[in-house]
C-alpha cells in the first residue's frame, strides 16, 4: 500500500491528482484481465455460417470475438437463416450481415471482402457447404468469398454422427485440409438427431482459443528440422502379393502436422497409405522398410526431432520372385530376413542435442517391452500403445499412449483423437527439449 500526493502547473490548468492506498497486486490483475479481454483487438475476422441447428452458437462466438476487439464481419447462407436471426448478428457485430452476391441495386464484394479480413472462420461447417467447399462449387456469396479468399481459413464441422463418418464426409476434410484449410476437430455428445456421438460443433470458447493461438501463439519449434516416418510398408513376395500390416498412417501424419504447426520444418517419410499431409511439409512416399531405411538415412544427421512412428516390417522376403508366383498343390515356403533397424540406426547415430521418439505398439508386458526399446534404440522417449486398449491401436481415429523417456519420467494420458494424442507427444518432446 502506497500514498502519493502530487501537484503539476499546465497551461492555464491547475492539475491536482491524489492516489491512496494503491494496491500494485490489483493494479497488476486489472492490466493482465485487460489484455487478455483484447487479445484480438484490431483483427478483422470473417464469420461464415452455414444452415446447421448449431448456427445457434455463432451468437456467443460473435459476442467473445467482438469482446476481446476484433472486428467482425458475418457472412450468412441462405439456410442458415432458418436457425439464426441476421438481425441478432449485426446488432452484436455492429456490421451489416451479408447474404446474397446481389442484393436490390447492390453487389457484395466477394474478392474484397476475402482481402478485408485477416482469417475466415466457417462456424458451423455444414457437410452440404463442406462438399461445396472440396470441389469448388460457387453458388453463394459464401463460397465466392472462401473461392476468392486470400487469408487463412478455419473451419468448425457440425453434422450428425453418421454424416461426419461418411465416407464422402471423410474424403472432403481430407481436400480441404489439403488446400491448406485448418479443421477444428468435432467434439462428442447429444447431437440434434437425438443420439450421442462424434459431430457436435466445437463450442464457442473452443473456437475462440484456436482463433487466439492463431494470432499469438508463439511458434515453439520455429527453426528445428523435423524427420517423421508413418504408415505401413508393403515387402513384395511377387508384383501382387505382399507382406504387410493394419496402420494408416493416422498418427504419424497427425504428429507431423502439428510439429509443423508449432514451426518446424518437417519431412514425412510415408508408408503406402491413403493418407496425405496438409499443404507445406515435405511428404516422401516409399513403399518398403528397404525404401524407408534409404529416405531417412541422410537426413538423420541434420534433424533437431525424429519421430519414428511408422509400422516398418520386421521381415521382408529374401527374394522377390519377377512373376507372379502360381497356386500349387504343396506349400509355399518363404525365407525371412531381417530389414534395417531404422530407429535403432538413428539411435546409434544420435547427437547430443537430437531428440529420437520410437514407438512401441506392444500385445503383452507393455511397460516391460517399451522400458526395453527405449534402452536398446538409445531413444530420448518410447510412445506405448497397447492393443488391449479398445478404440487404439492401428487404423482407429482414436489412440490412448503412455510416453516414457530416458530420465525415468513416465507420463500417462486419457483415450483421444489422435490429433489431440499429437499434440500431447510434440508438446512432451518440446518440454523434454526445454528440460
Amino acid at each position: 500500500m502506497i500514498s502519493i500526493s502530487a501537484k503539476y502547473w499546465l497551461p492555464e490548468i491547475y492539475v491536482s491528482i491524489y492516489i491512496r492506498r494503491f494496491n500494485f497486486n490489483d493494479a497488476i490483475n486489472s492490466v493482465v484481465f485487460n489484455l487478455e479481454c483484447l487479445m484480438l483487438k484490431g483483427k478483422k475476422i470473417l464469420l461464415g455460417i452455414t444452415g446447421s441447428i448449431a448456427a445457434y452458437k455463432a451468437i456467443l462466438l460473435v459476442r467473445l470475438l467482438v469482446k476481446e476487439g476484433a472486428e467482425v464481419k458475418v457472412i450468412m447462407t441462405s439456410s442458415s437463416k432458418d436457425f439464426v436471426s441476421p438481425l441478432t448478428l449485426s446488432t452484436l457485430s455492429g456490421n451489416k450481415v451479408l447474404t446474397d452476391l446481389f442484393e436490390e441495386d447492390s453487389w457484395a464484394n466477394h474478392v474484397m471482402l476475402g482481402r478485408w479480413a485477416d482469417v475466415m472462420v466457417i462456424a458451423p461447417l455444414s457437410c452440404n457447404t463442406l462438399a461445396k467447399m472440396a470441389n469448388g462449387f460457387c453458388d453463394n456469396l459464401l463460397q465466392a468469398v472462401y473461392l476468392s479468399a486470400t487469408c487463412p481459413v478455419v473451419v468448425a464441422p457440425a453434422m450428425d454422427e453418421d454424416m461426419w463418418k461418411h465416407p464422402a464426409t471423410k474424403d472432403n476434410i481430407k481436400k480441404i485440409s489439403s488446400f491448406g484449410n485448418k479443421v477444428i476437430p468435432v467434439e462428442s455428445g447429444d447431437l440434434a438427431s437425438g443420439l450421442q456421438g462424434e459431430g457436435r460443433m466445437a463450442e464457442p470458447e473452443t473456437i475462440l482459443k484456436y482463433i487466439r493461438d492463431f494470432f499469438f501463439e508463439s511458434k515453439r519449434l520455429a527453426g528445428k528440422k523435423a524427420l517423421v516416418t508413418a504408415g505401413p510398408t508393403y515387402e513384395a513376395i511377387d508384383p501382387v502379393r505382399f507382406i504387410g500390416n493394419h496402420s494408416s498412417g493416422k498418427m504419424g501424419v497427425a504428429i507431423a502436422e502439428e510439429l509443423a504447426a508449432q514451426g518446424a520444418k518437417v519431412t514425412l517419410v510415408l508408408g503406402p497409405s491413403s493418407m496425405s499431409a496438409n499443404h507445406g511439409i515435405k511428404t516422401i512416399r516409399v513403399s518398403s522398410a528397404e525404401e524407408m531405411y534409404n529416405s531417412c538415412k541422410p537426413l538423420m544427421a541434420t534433424s533437431d526431432i525424429m519421430v519414428m512412428a511408422a509400422a516398418v516390417a520386421d521381415y521382408a522376403p529374401e527374394s522377390v520372385a519377377k512373376d507372379k508366383i502360381k497356386k500349387k498343390d504343396e506349400d509355399l515356403k518363404l525365407h525371412l530376413v531381417k530389414t534395417k533397424d531404422i530407429l535403432k540406426e538413428a539411435g546409434e547415430g544420435k547427437k547430443k542435442k537430437q531428440i529420437l521418439v520410437g514407438f512401441a505398439l506392444e500385445t503383452d508386458n507393455e511397460k516391460k517391452n517399451a522400458l526395453k526399446k527405449l534402452k536398446e534404440k538409445n531413444a530420448d522417449m518410447i510412445v506405448l500403445n497397447s492393443t488391449r486398449d479398445e478404440g487404439a491401436g492401428f487404423g482407429k481415429d482414436t489412440n490412448k499412449i503412455t510416453i516414457f523417456d530416458r530420465h525415468s519420467n513416465e507420463y500417462n494420458f486419457e483415450m483421444k483423437s489422435k490429433r489431440e494424442v499429437a499434440k500431447d507427444i510434440v508438446n512432451t518432446i518440446i518440454n523434454y527439449g526445454n528440460a
